[in-house]
């Protein structure tokens, strides 16, 4: 994989840091801005990235990759991985994909249109954890209700509440608690149940955005209630209960670090089971392998996962009053 970096932010940080583990994935390109051209130059020196480039036109024109991964903030997201499927790119687009279905379905069609990779980077999808719940979800008999609380004060709803919108707040930006932190939630449960009948959001709305929710996902036998929050906080942990006993999982949906399995009557089980300490290793390699082997099966099933959520998110503002974008 030849890949071509958008962004220079923090989760672009963690991404560099990690994927020095996986050496197939050739580094060929990054992309900033030119107000942060200093910072920029630095991290290609640093990471041993071939090029730096603050035009995209010119990176896609010039740049030896194959892939794109769009890591730029959320509202950039559907115009950056358009332009780069246009330009017969793969593309690895961070969360939420995009900010709302219609912009996903354009993408999607596009992708599998021209026969290219096209895959969210949401990283509880791909952990040896969560496909460790999937396995041990059977022994919990029939299930009941599933809840996953990733509450936690962001450091910037202080300047928010004195007037200052950064983008983790800004509705045109894609903002918010639910495609900010909630979304892993959604991705967790939707990944293990599928679709839902029904979907409530219930916000806590401040300047036109929600700064906290419980959004509830309404199965026909179980119920699944997501809570994100960027205005308080809380001890972050997931609940997974049936007749027969319970998983519970300390710390957020988007890591798992680890597994608690506890049955009626018998002691607690521990599992361990991601195999790197980065979140986003996994991720990677399951998506260089779809790129190296141009899995087109798995590309369509993972979409088909990211389009459900999408709905979700649709549903979920829609129903509340948020318009983001």
């Amino acid at each position: 994989m030849k890949l071509g970096i958008l962004g220079a932010g923090m989760i672009v940080g963690d991404f560099l840091t990690m994927v020095k583990d996986i050496p197939e994935i050739e580094l060929k390109a990054i992309l900033g801005t030119k107000r942060s051209e200093e910072k920029l130059l630095k991290i290609q020196a640093e990471n041993q990235i071939d090029k730096a480039f603050t035009d995209y036109d010119e990176l896609l024109e010039k740049a030896d990759v194959d892939t794109i991964y769009v890591a730029l903030p959320n509202h950039l997201h559907f115009d950056y991985a358009k332009k780069a499927l246009e330009h017969g790119k793969h593309v690895i687009c961070e969360k939420p994909f995009t900010l709302n279905l219609a912009q996903f379905m354009e993408l999607k069609e596009l992708a599998l249109a021209n026969n290219l990779v096209l895959v969210e980077a949401i990283t509880n999808q791909y952990l040896g954890n969560y496909q460790t719940i999937k396995k041990l979800l059977p022994e919990l008999g029939e299930l009941k209700i599933i809840e996953c609380n990733y509450s936690q004060y962001s450091s910037r709803y202080n300047a928010f509440k004195e007037g200052t919108i950064l983008p983790a707040f800004n509705p045109k930006m894609g903002g918010g608690a639910l495609m900010d932190i909630n979304i892993y939630n959604i991705h967790f449960v939707v990944g293990l149940l599928g679709k839902p009948k029904d979907v409530y959001y219930l916000p806590n709305i401040e300047k036109d955005i929600d700064t906290s929710g419980i959004l509830v996902l309404d199965y026909p036998t179980v119920k699944a209630v997501c809570i994100g929050a960027k205005d308080s906080t809380s001890e972050i942990r997931s609940t997974i209960q049936g007749n027969k006993g319970s998983i519970l999982i300390d710390g957020s949906s988007s890591t798992i670090a680890e597994v608690n399995k506890q049955l009626n009557g018998e002691e607690d089980v521990i599992y361990q089971d991601n195999a790197h300490t980065n979140r986003m290793h996994e991720e990677f390699r399951a998506f260089y392998n779809m790129v190296a082997s141009h899995d087109m099966t798995l590309v369509k099933e993972q979409l088909e996962h990211s389009q459900l959520v999408m709905e979700i998110v649709d549903q979920a503002l829609t129903s509340s009053g948020i318009v983001l974008g």
